[in-house]
């Protein structure tokens, strides 16, 4: 699995110029990025403590703006902060997934719906060119590149539904999902990457006619096939989850 992060210790550097508010901001928001995409992409296991020694020399930095960053994603459901034994990556159970998703498919249903009101021709072009964008990461069979745009789609459609109540539970239950969410794309049974980047070819094309009923189904169903290949990944033994799809 690739990562943002580098093997060796190559320090984060805070960009030049002057600005001591904006280059910290700016170095948090690296030192963020680089930590969530190593957990989402499944380089600590589901329920190992988080290595903060190894993280650092990684990294670069020192203690403090790497626990900074853990509060952050313990907030988005990512690991879990133990009192004075440091954090460790999230565990989901089978019924925390089955639950997660089904949330996740109700919500993305709604916005399906709600952006087809609202949505613009401009957003819409937008939604496109970062679905040609996500199909060329899939062809270079970069899961990288390929998830990260997949993930902009979803939160432009629900950005696009013009409801902050609805954004801020999709981002809620967003992190806690987003690592399983992730991993699920190498669920082999199914061959769950190229089903999915089919079921977003359906997508796009419900959204360019405002479909309201279809693309909110489509979406519905998206999520529930993604929780099944979640769980098929969960109960897959070791060499094959580690296995490219």
């Amino acid at each position: 699995m690739k990562s943002t992060i580098p093997d060796t210790g190559v320090p984060i550097t805070p960009p030049a110029g002057n600005g001591g508010d904006r280059q910290e901001a700016s170095l948090h928001g690296e030192i963020l990025l680089r930590l969530r995409d190593y957990v989402v992409e499944g380089n600590i296991p589901d329920g190992a403590r988080v290595p903060e020694r190894q993280l650092c020399e990684m990294l670069g930095i020192s203690r403090t703006p790497l626990r900074e960053a853990l509060k952050v994603l313990a907030a988005e459901g990512l690991i879990e902060l133990l009192p004075n034994r440091g954090a460790r990556v999230r565990q989901l159970s089978q019924r925390d997934l089955e639950e997660l998703f089904d949330v996740m498919a109700g919500l993305e249903s709604l916005a399906g719906r709600l952006a087809c009101e609202a949505i613009t021709d401009a957003e819409i072009a937008a939604i496109e060119q970062l679905h040609y964008e996500m199909y060329g990461h899939y062809l270079h069979r970069d899961m990288h590149g390929y998830f990260q745009t997949n993930q902009r789609i979803h939160e432009s459609i629900v950005a696009a539904a013009r409801n902050e109540t609805l954004k801020a539970a999709y981002a809620n239950f967003a992190g806690r999902i987003r690592r399983v969410r992730y991993s699920a794309n190498f669920a082999r049974k199914r061959q769950r990457w190229a089903e999915a980047m089919r079921e977003h070819e359906a997508i796009l094309d419900a959204l360019r006619r405002r479909a309201t009923s279809e693309l909110s189904d489509i979406l519905f169903q998206h999520l529930r096939n993604k929780r099944t290949a979640a769980i098929e990944h969960l109960t897959e033994p070791q060499e094959d989850s580690l296995a490219s799809p």
